[in-house]
């Protein structure tokens, strides 16, 4: 028998805790709830969650902290609950990893919509069987968020910036627009997502060792979006 989807949640408010484990039983998930952030890291060891709802206003740690390590550490899907609503801290919290971004106060209703808007995409992503991409001198490692350059050297990714750079392996020399960046990996549209991708975008290219003022491999259409210039094979 299937299991049932796993969601974590962690946030120090119990009214909170209850309202999201309550709407997220009764959609069919199994849920675990967490109120510090060092509880939530320990039974991380002992668990693989699908989904991980995380505040920021933690009393014992950054929750921006715990977003951007889960993001390197995790494959499970972020999502931000959070009472912070300006523009800089929606950005930082996806730039940092997260997959979407919900404010507080809300609808629990919407929450179980973002869950499963991303249980769904997970779930497609399996079906991509290949999880190791070679470009250019460069190894991505999709199972592990790694690239590996041509001399061996390792550097870790996100599974947000994952999800950009993938984007990109498997459409290559194809203008990609912001409108089919926003339908393939979904999240708040307008100036937050478009900030947002842009930090995703500058952070692969330093990790590409791309030069700032006239990248090779991702090249920007002014007005029109993105082409990835390199050589992908999967496999």
């Amino acid at each position: 028998m299937t299991k049932s989807p796993h969601i974590a949640i962690l946030d120090d408010e119990p009214e909170i805790r209850r309202m999201l484990a309550d709407a997220l039983e009764e959609a069919g998930y199994r849920v675990t709830t967490h109120g510090r952030a060092t509880e939530f890291e320990a039974a991380l060891k002992r668990m693989a969650p699908d989904v991980c709802l995380v505040d920021l206003g933690l009393p014992d740690r950054d929750g921006l902290a715990v977003v951007h390590r889960l993001a390197l550490e995790s494959g499970a899907s972020i999502i931000i609950i959070s009472g912070r609503a300006q523009v800089q801290d929606r950005v930082t919290g996806l730039e940092l990893g997260a997959d979407d971004y919900i404010i507080k106060p809300f609808d629990p209703a919407e929450v179980v919509a973002r869950v499963r808007a991303r249980l769904r995409k997970a779930r497609a992503e399996p079906d991509r069987a290949a999880q190791t991409a070679h470009f250019n001198g460069w190894t991505a490692l999709f199972d592990r968020y790694l690239l590996i350059a041509a001399d061996g050297s390792e550097t870790p990714f996100s599974h947000a910036e994952g999800e950009v750079l993938r984007l990109f392996l498997e459409s290559p020399k194809r203008l990609i627009s912001r409108a089919q960046m926003q339908d393939s990996l979904g999240g708040g549209a307008g100036e937050s997502f478009d900030r947002a991708m842009d930090v995703r975008i500058s952070r692969l290219r330093t990790k590409l060792g791309e030069d700032p003022k006239n990248p090779t491999l991702i090249k920007t259409i002014y007005g029109a979006g993105y082409i990835f210039l390199g050589d992908v094979t999967w496999g």
